[in-house]
């Protein structure tokens, strides 16, 4: 059984990994299991993300720079003292940004983006535990096939490959916080 007390030092909890991964539906029952704050992506609120999916050279740069100023708009709420919560889940962090960022755009636009990130980034502390789902594209394409959020719709399988690759290439070199890798293929 884990302690309340353990949990509280983590400070915030993320849960992370690519599109179809479980992402939201463990953020939810952490939440629910500790009685903490949740604070959920919301990627339907990207006025641009659909556009994206449509034409991912033109609207990387003003997709990413969405997501962006939103989670560092969320996340530096947590800086601030919650009776109700001391403790919250997420199921997005701010390093995701750079990580998709480098994906998706050419390096000038990376550039500009690098910039604005190292700018702001700062504002927004490391979580205290960062949980990593991992699943083979099949999978996810099955469960965003099983969703029918009309954006995941679009999503293109080779989209989804470098996704997968991209997390495992970042996780297996990261070390701002503690890491837990979780295999969610079932």
């Amino acid at each position: 059984m884990i302690d309340r007390q353990f949990i509280n030092n983590f400070g915030y909890l993320v849960v992370e990994g690519p599109a179809g991964v479980g992402k939201t539906s463990l953020a939810r029952k952490l939440s629910e299991t500790f009685n903490s704050g949740l604070i959920l992506e919301r990627p339907d609120e990207n006025p641009f993300l659909t556009r994206f999916y449509q034409d991912r050279r033109q609207f990387a740069l003003p997709t990413q720079l969405s997501f962006l100023f939103d989670r560092i708009r969320r996340l530096e709420g947590l800086h601030q003292t919650d009776l109700f919560h001391p403790f919250w889940v997420a199921n997005f962090f701010l390093e995701r940004d750079r990580l998709v960022a480098q994906l998706t755009l050419d390096s000038d636009e990376f550039e500009l983006y690098r910039h604005v990130y190292e700018q702001l980034a700062p504002k927004v502390s490391p979580p205290g535990l960062v949980i990593f789902l991992q699943a083979p594209v099949s999978v996810l394409q099955k469960r965003l096939r099983q969703r029918h959020l009309p954006p995941e719709q679009m999503i293109p399988a080779d989209y989804l490959a470098e996704l997968v690759d991209g997390y495992a290439r970042f996780f297996l070199r990261y070390n701002n916080a503690p890491l837990l890798i979780i295999n969610a293929e079932t």
